[in-house]
């Protein structure tokens, strides 16, 4: 049970940093302010970071991980394009990537508390991305 629940909550986690990791790179080109580009850049960076720590733990277990589930992904591009298409400002963005992070966290919590016989070092993982996803979702609440 405990590596059935570790597994499983790695791919989650690994299927919400590429989330996070993609929302990023859809939106960072169009940021005008070098703040929230930042803001931005470092976050991607820190999922990053975590994405190549969750590999090396799926490896462990022999697990290719878990891609976002291509409808939502399909979804988030739409609402993205659509949205920027009628308001290519900060705020616009800051909303999108607000939403996003918001998700995440609901997410994750969730399968935290879904996957509970997981390893201690899995779910420290995931409470590492679900800091991450509040402290942006908090630094760029003055661009909203």
């Amino acid at each position: 049970m405990i590596e059935q629940d570790t597994i499983r909550l790695l791919r989650e986690c690994d299927a919400g940093v590429n989330m996070g990791i993609s929302s990023i790179d859809e939106v960072i080109d169009k940021v005008k302010s070098e703040n929230l580009r930042n803001y931005l850049k470092e976050c991607r960076e820190e999922h990053d970071k975590l994405n190549s720590e969750i590999q090396q733990r799926l490896d462990r277990f022999r697990d290719d991980g878990k891609e976002p589930n291509p409808i939502v992904k399909g979804m988030s591009w739409m609402k993205t394009n659509m949205k920027l298409m009628m308001d290519e400002s900060d705020a616009t963005i800051a909303d999108l990537m607000t939403d996003g992070c918001n998700m995440g966290v609901k997410s994750l919590n969730r399968y935290l508390n879904q996957y509970e016989a997981a390893d201690e070092n899995s779910k420290d993982i995931t409470k590492r991305l679900i800091n991450l996803e509040e402290r942006l979702a908090i630094d760029i609440r003055k661009y909203l």
